[in-house]
């Protein structure tokens, strides 16, 4: 299985980062280089996706798929959904740089997906509504989640498993895709065609500039 984090030939648990870049948050706490973790920020309760560069207690280093939104409150949100609040320190380009609230415990950060259940895509949660067309009938429904593989949408309708749908909402592309899962009224969809993570996250950034403001939550901190 290919690591998600560099090891030394003396297999230490991970390496420094080396040529941290101007404007980077320096203050004492050693940095680890990982190799590609993706991760959400959560924006005043609005997700969206990015790669985790480099790591500290302190702090982290992330790369950008878009210009980041105005936001009051943010956090990093790993794959087990633990939360870590932060600011933003510096953005530069497509990386940004930002400091944690409280330090954190960095091999629990780094290792988090390595528990009891397979490591699965990111999901980034969203309530929006959307239309379905099957059987030449539009159906009105909500998207709550979605991934580069699939999404799970409320249906009003009971729909039939393997059945084919096209999912619209504004922001959006139209995705075509099967049903593969259902839990009325939720059903599991997997798409036709995945997403490439760059093109997810940038439709996802449209998606949210086409709902308008989001009722965000209080982030708190992992424990």
């Amino acid at each position: 299985m290919a690591q998600d984090f560099i090891r030394t030939e003396t297999q230490a648990p991970l390496v420094p980062a080396l040529g941290q870049p101007a404007g980077a948050d320096l203050r004492g706490a050693p940095r680890f280089a990982l190799m590609v973790r993706t991760a959400k920020l959560v924006a005043d309760g609005r997700e969206y996706l990015c790669v985790l560069r480099d790591v500290s207690a302190t702090g982290c280093k992330v790369r950008l798929f878009h210009p980041l939104p105005a936001h009051g409150a943010m956090a990093l949100e790993t794959g087990s959904g633990e939360r870590y609040p932060m600011e933003m320190k510096w953005c530069r380009d497509d990386h940004a740089g930002f400091h944690f609230y409280e330090d954190v415990d960095i091999q629990r950060l780094v290792e988090d997906n390595r528990g009891q259940f397979p490591k699965r895509q990111i999901r980034l949660r969203i309530d929006r509504d959307a239309t379905i067309h099957a059987n030449g009938r539009a159906i009105a429904v909500q998207l709550r989640d979605i991934s580069q593989q699939g999404a799970c949408i409320e249906c009003p309708e009971r729909l039939m498993l393997r059945q084919t749908v096209r999912v619209e909402t504004p922001g959006f592309p139209p995705i075509y895709a099967k049903v593969c899962w259902r839990q009325v009224p939720r059903h599991g969809l997997v798409f036709d065609k995945g997403f490439l993570l760059e093109e997810l996250a940038q439709n996802m950034m449209k998606l949210h500039e086409a709902g308008g403001n989001a009722v965000g939550g209080r982030l708190r901190a992992a424990t």
